[in-house]
């Protein structure tokens, strides 16, 4: 399930609002799941500065955050500038990752925050730089199937 959501950066939002507020999102759309929340937690906190680094330098405005649960393939992008003031934002939780176990944050690369992305990523399971896969079929096939059961027990 393909989704995507632009977050309002400067002049709306300071750089450490507008982490705050992705971080939100994705507690609020893995919340959904049976997921530790404290491994979302520490996973956002390695990704602190380099999320900082990404937003202050508006590398998110063209370069997505990628969060993959389940059959969920959420994206995000930041908007700076002119088209950040009065941005129609949905901040609401995403849809898709009820049913996840795992779960990955793909972080962009971009010159020259590479080394400082890379070394934020390995020091947690959750963090990846690499390429994100083009969509959540490509980690979970379980999740595209219909439980037929489920729709058996509801007529009981």
């Amino acid at each position: 399930m393909q989704r995507s959501r632009e977050i309002a950066a400067a002049p709306e939002r300071s750089a450490s609002e507008t982490v705050s507020t992705i971080g939100d999102l994705f507690r609020d759309t893995l919340a959904a799941s049976t997921l530790e929340l404290d491994e979302v937690e520490s996973a956002l906190d390695t990704a602190r500065p380099a999320l900082l680094a990404l937003v202050a330098g508006g590398h998110l405005d063209g370069n997505a955050l990628v969060l993959v649960a389940a059959s969920l393939h959420l994206s995000v992008t930041t908007v700076s500038g002119d088209r950040a003031v009065g941005l129609d934002e949905n901040l609401a939780a995403v849809p898709g990752a009820a049913k996840a176990k795992t779960w990955t944050l793909y972080l962009p690369t971009p010159d020259p925050l590479a080394t400082i992305v890379t070394a934020a990523a390995k020091q947690h399971d959750c963090l990846s730089v690499d390429v994100p896969p083009d969509d959540a079929k490509a980690t979970t096939q379980a999740a595209s199937s219909i439980d037929l059961d489920a729709f058996a027990r509801r007529k009981e």
